[in-house]
């Protein structure tokens, strides 16, 4: 099964149209051409754009109304899952690529990140955001219950195809060639649903309450 025999099954319009403003720590002050797998219905990269941070977008959405909608928004739209679109890619042609919640829906995300580091420019950087299945949300039911439930969207997404810890997302940047540089997580920042938690636990658990890990890695 690849991406584009995967059942589209989060077509709500909230899923499409996040902007992804967490990124924003591991954001260069400008990319002057930014590349996103898996755009949606490209509200980050229009979000990058108009704050200056992007002079021209480019995504792949393999889902025909986020693609419509994305047309719209964005400088350039290819439509399909990624791996059909790989062998098209120019080399060296982005300095920004973002795969944000889509590297775990394809069969082998090792070898596609792999291809798509022959996109960046030299010193070109790659964020990825990857679910964490360590979440207390997963391992707890599955430690006491034998419960392991897929739902419509979040870390047990019906659609995920591979799963991530912390060592394992490294793994993931420093195997396709890339120098890991910098990191960051969402879920237990102030505002955050887990926030309070890893506060009374002093921190010592933060990887369970951790709901994606951020990552960057660069092209030397």
């Amino acid at each position: 099964m690849n991406q584009a025999d995967m059942p589209l099954i989060n077509q709500q319009p909230w899923y499409f149209n996040i902007v992804r403003r967490d990124i924003a720590p591991l954001l260069p002050a400008h990319a002057r051409d930014v590349l996103e797998i898996g755009c949606g219905a490209g509200a980050t990269l229009e979000w990058l754009q108009s704050s200056g941070r992007a002079s021209t977008t480019t995504g792949i959405e393999p889902s025909a109304p986020a693609a419509a909608i994305a047309r719209t928004r964005i400088n350039r739209l290819l439509e399909g899952p990624v791996e059909q679109h790989l062998d098209g890619l120019e080399p060296q042609a982005y300095d920004l690529l973002l795969c944000l919640d889509v590297l775990e829906h394809l069969v082998d995300p090792w070898t596609v990140l792999k291809r798509l580091r022959e996109c960046l420019r030299p010193g070109g950087s790659v964020i990825v955001s990857l679910p964490n299945v360590r979440h207390h949300g997963v391992v707890l039911p599955l430690l006491f219950g034998g419960q392991w439930k897929y739902c419509d969207a979040g870390i047990l997404d019906r659609t995920h195809l591979r799963f991530f810890g912390q060592s394992s997302a490294r793994e993931l940047i420093e195997q396709a060639g890339l120098e890991l540089t910098a990191e960051a997580s969402t879920g237990h920042r102030p505002g955050d649903g887990d926030f309070w938690k890893n506060v009374i636990t002093l921190g010592l658990l933060s990887n369970l309450f951790t709901w994606q890990f951020l990552l960057r890695g660069t092209r030397a």
